[in-house]
């Protein structure tokens, strides 16, 4: 993968990671002043789409997170192939390390999580929650580092935080998918098929696997599974190698059309849809209560555990040399960095309870978890010492 397009991509992550922050403020900002019922009330709005006996009715959260995130899927389900044919995943060497990383970062936060809450059997759902890395917030804070921060250091947390999100997707699929509807499947599986034949037919035009998506997406919609696995599904049906008219690869121009839509646009949607938590009421205790617990002590105790023993093991045992340029001061930093789940650990808390009681807990170990790790990787990294030369990688 050429440098300027990884400079390209990392700025987009790292841009849209600062916009998360002020979106996230905002929504913490709103939950907690007198416009507050205002801002739940327009997030239940109810939206309805209909097509003859077909209809489609949530409350407008629920098409954020439900439908928004499905197109967040598809440009990581994008990455993720690019990544493992050409990218910076694409020989064993290069997947060895970001690859223990990414598993030592989900086993020990779950770990951690079923640690806590142990005695009590209606809080194990969550522990998925803090194995998730949202890469935008994470390489914001980065950016924030400058020059201490070398490129391939970006290139390691982001290879990191997309097998991280293969994760999520396998966890998503396997262990938040219930009460399934076997005709939806079957549409579902008519649409895949779609998708597999104009694939080998090598057909060029994005509206043919967009059309057939959307459909899947409505069958899976409607079937149990959760939707935004559509959204993958449907990227690694778009053909790497084929061109369009204007003779760029297919994959490469989606995403290069859709990064700044999600960076920009539905990623901060979805954090301030789910960013808002009111802290009235909130006392110490709170902070004590076992999933809370669980989830911030996972991101910030786990994941900095897990990814840096396991970045430790695989440089120290041979299996990958010790990226360009850095040092174990700035890996710790990275994996404290890994910490940072906000977005994606909101999206699977959303999946893994569905009691309301259980909102307050989650958003508000989310973000202590997140905003701690986030903290202390910029501090670690931001008091190493300057770069003695110029090596031309710019703050991103």
């Amino acid at each position: 993968m050429p440098i300027s397009a990884i400079r390209e991509f990392l700025r987009l992550e790292a841009a849209g990671g600062i916009i998360l922050i002020f979106a996230s403020a905002l929504a913490l900002i709103l939950a907690n002043s007198p416009l507050s019922d205002l801002y739940l009330a327009s997030l239940e709005i109810p939206v309805a789409v209909q097509f003859g006996a077909l209809k489609i009715a949530k409350p407008l959260i629920l098409w954020i997170n439900d439908g928004l995130m499905a197109v967040f899927f598809f440009l990581v389900g994008l990455e993720i192939k690019r990544e493992f044919l050409e990218g910076e995943l694409s020989t064993p060497s290069q997947f060895a390390l970001p690859a223990m990383a990414a598993i030592g970062g989900m086993i020990v936060p779950a770990l951690i999580y079923f640690y806590i809450n142990q005695g009590n059997s209606s809080h194990l759902d969550g522990w998925a929650i803090p194995t998730a890395t949202d890469i935008a917030f994470a390489l914001g804070i980065l950016a924030l580092v400058g020059n201490r921060a070398p490129l391939s250091l970006k290139i390691l947390l982001t290879a990191i935080a997309i097998i991280d999100d293969l994760g999520a997707i396998v966890i998503i699929a396997i262990f938040y998918t219930d009460n399934m509807s076997i005709s939806s499947l079957m549409f579902g599986g008519i649409a895949i098929a779609g998708l597999f034949i104009i694939n080998r037919m090598r057909v060029s035009r994005p509206a043919a696997y967009i059309l057939l998506g959307t459909i899947l997406w409505v069958c899976v919609l409607k079937s149990g599974v959760h939707a935004t696995l559509a959204g993958v599904v449907t990227a690694f049906a778009i053909p790497m190698q084929s061109k369009n008219q204007d003779g760029t690869s297919m994959l490469k121009d989606l995403e290069h059309r859709l990064h700044p839509w999600i960076a920009f646009m539905i990623l901060p949607i979805f954090a301030f849809a789910n960013a808002g938590i009111s802290f009235s009421g909130i006392g110490l205790e709170s902070f004590m209560e076992p999933v809370k617990l669980g989830i911030s002590a996972g991101l910030f105790a786990g994941k900095q555990i897990g990814v840096f023993v396991m970045l430790w093991l695989g440089i120290k045992l041979g299996l990958s040399p010790m990226p360009k340029d850095t040092n174990w001061r700035q890996l710790y930093g990275v994996s404290l960095l890994c910490g940072v789940g906000f977005t994606m650990s909101l999206f699977i808390g959303s999946l893994a309870f569905e009691h309301t009681a259980f909102d307050v807990p989650i958003r508000l170990g989310v973000l202590t978890g997140s905003i701690l790790s986030a903290v202390c990787g910029y501090l670690l990294l931001r008091s190493g010492p300057e770069p003695e030369n110029d090596s031309g990688d710019k703050p991103v």
